[in-house]
């Protein structure tokens, strides 16, 4: 519970955060390397309070090597689709991933096709589709479409990463799936340290570090509360942070445009996580 309650506010600022980081802006990919290698090196100082371990076999490895590269996809992505939408609309259309998910385990993975996972990945949908339906007509610009290719990514992310975390110490885990896609970020989106250097000289410095800060410790704290506790409880309360980012995003970034469409997809993503586990 201590870790979801911190997941909560860490997740929920690091959304913030973010959104405001991307404001100032130059280049999207010099930011995104620079807040993901912040995030990584901060993580680090948590080392010292877990077990110092590392996987022997070889196939954890290449696994990881894969779900690193569609992880720096969706994190490069993810920095131009935040500077283009309201924080709380892009909480809800993260989801999309969940959806992802539950279509490939049934086609690639042969899991049992069970109506209560088909319901909560259509009240997703659903939920997507009402935010985005405005004046009579479905707005589906290209950074919806970048969001929704970002959460393909992620979906492919995870089904390679999958349990992945648990052979690691789990602060240089998390360093690694964030240092590692900055990395590659910054080689092939061609990213000059100049270009990383402007952005910290001109960017909103608070932010940033907030955003940094919260990042690495977001995801720690998510992985722990599902390392400690069970699935089917753990992902019904990290779900909430959902309405959270519709509610903060309201008082703390005056997100007031369609205020009561996004707490009902809220609501809706939140009865369909817990439809998908139980």
């Amino acid at each position: 519970l201590l870790y979801v309650i911190s997941y909560w506010i860490l997740a929920t600022a690091f959304t913030q955060f973010y959104k405001i980081a991307t404001k100032t802006l130059t280049k999207a990919g010099a930011l995104t390397v620079l807040l993901e290698f912040m995030a990584g090196i901060i993580i680090l100082v948590l080392c010292p309070f877990f077990e110092m371990k590392f996987p022997t076999d070889i196939r954890v490895y290449i696994s990881l090597g894969f779900a690193i590269i569609f992880y720096a996809i969706t994190d490069r992505l993810n920095t131009t689709v935040r500077k283009e939408i309201e924080a709380s609309t892009f909480s809800i259309l993260k989801q999309i991933s969940t959806v992802f998910m539950i279509v490939a385990g049934i086609l690639f993975f042969k899991e049992p096709f069970l109506w209560n996972k088909i319901v909560g990945a259509l009240l997703i949908v659903f939920s997507n589709i009402l935010i985005f339906y405005k004046k009579g007509k479905f707005k589906f610009d290209k950074y919806v479409l970048l969001g929704v290719l970002s959460n393909l990514s992620f979906s492919i992310a995870m089904f390679l990463d999958v349990s992945i975390s648990d052979n690691f110490n789990l602060p240089i885990y998390v360093a690694i799936t964030l240092i590692v896609p900055a990395i590659l970020i910054f080689i092939f989106d061609r990213i000059k340290i100049s270009e990383i250097k402007e952005e910290l000289i001109n960017g909103n410095k608070k932010a940033m570090i907030i955003t940094s800060v919260t990042w690495g410790l977001s995801i720690f704290s998510q992985l722990r509360a599902y390392q400690l506790g069970n699935v089917t409880t753990v992902a019904p309360l990290c779900a909430l942070t959902v309405i959270l980012n519709v509610l903060v995003g309201y008082l703390f970034l005056k997100e007031k445009d369609s205020l009561w469409k996004k707490i009902i997809a809220a609501i809706l993503i939140i009865v369909s996580v817990i439809l998908i586990k139980i």
